[in-house]
């Protein structure tokens, strides 16, 4: 199995790369996660429209090879922690090569979309895609917990 969380946008606070990089390194080897930071598109010179279809593709360039493409959207379907514990445990039985998507602050195309096998969302909130990278490394820790019944996770 292997995990790459894909996102738009290099740049982050310290305080959110810290988060990230403290998460990442309780993730399992045998998830073979990585991060893919892609730079997003300059919003002075480009139209809306423009902006997300290039990252689309951006998007979906740097997915190649994954077997599972999963999206995550405002309007997708809301996933419990042990809901994705289960996704992961599927996946490792199968030995999928995952990728999870997260797009720039304008969303993602419908292109985009079309491709994904799973639109999932994270949370009714309205976030910054930022921290939903964060929100999204935390929960695979999380479902890594629940699968190996650490006590990090509590009801």
């Amino acid at each position: 199995m292997r995990i790459n969380l894909i996102a738009i946008g290099k740049k982050m606070p310290e305080w959110l790369n810290s988060g990230i990089h403290h998460y990442q390194k309780q993730l399992p080897s045998s998830y073979n996660f990585t991060l893919t930071r892609l730079e997003a598109q300059n919003r002075k010179t480009n139209n809306i429209d423009k902006i997300i279809t290039l990252e689309g593709k951006m998007l979906l360039e740097a997915a190649k090879g994954s077997t599972t493409l999963i999206a995550f959207d405002e309007l997708g379907k809301q996933q419990s922690s042990r809901m994705i514990a289960k996704s992961i445990e599927t996946w490792q039985l199968n030995g999928d090569n995952v990728a999870l998507i997260i797009g720039g602050a304008d969303g993602l195309s419908s292109e985009l979309k079309q491709q994904c096998h799973y639109i999932w969302g994270l949370s009714n909130l309205t976030m910054a895609h930022s921290i939903a990278r964060l929100l999204v490394i935390e929960q695979l820790y999380r479902a890594h917990t629940l699968l190996t019944n650490h006590p990090y996770h509590r009801e």
